[in-house]
C-alpha cells in the first residue's frame, strides 16, 4: 500500500486555486497519475487529519513547446480538486 505522500504530491499554488480555497474551501494538489478519487480521499485524511467531503479529479495534458526548430512536451499530471468539511483547513495552506 503506498503511503498518503506517495499519492499527494504537491499543492497547486494559483491565483484561481488560492480563491477557491477561500471563498468555497476547496485545496488543489498535483497528484500520481494511477490514483484515484478513494485513494486521494483517504490520503489527505490522514495526511492532514481533516474531513474530505468530494473530491473532483481531472487530467492535465502537458503542452508542446518549441525552442528553435527541436520541439518538446511537457509531462502529463493529474490534478485533484479537494472540498473539505465546513470548519477544517490545512494549516499550511493558510499562510499562502
Amino acid at each position: 500500500m503506498r503511503s498518503a505522500f506517495d499519492i499527494i504530491r504537491t499543492p497547486v499554488i494559483t491565483e484561481k486555486a488560492g480563491d477557491a480555497k477561500d471563498l468555497l474551501n476547496k485545496i488543489t494538489f498535483s497528484v500520481d497519475p494511477r490514483a484515484h478519487k478513494l485513494e486521494i480521499k483517504r490520503a489527505v485524511e490522514d495526511a492532514f487529519k481533516v474531513k474530505v467531503e468530494k473530491v473532483n479529479i481531472l487530467n492535465v495534458k502537458g503542452k508542446i513547446k518549441r525552442l528553435g526548430r527541436s520541439t518538446g512536451k511537457r509531462a502529463d499530471w493529474k490534478k485533484a480538486i479537494v472540498t473539505l468539511r465546513k470548519g477544517d483547513t490545512i494549516e499550511v495552506f493558510d499562510q499562502v
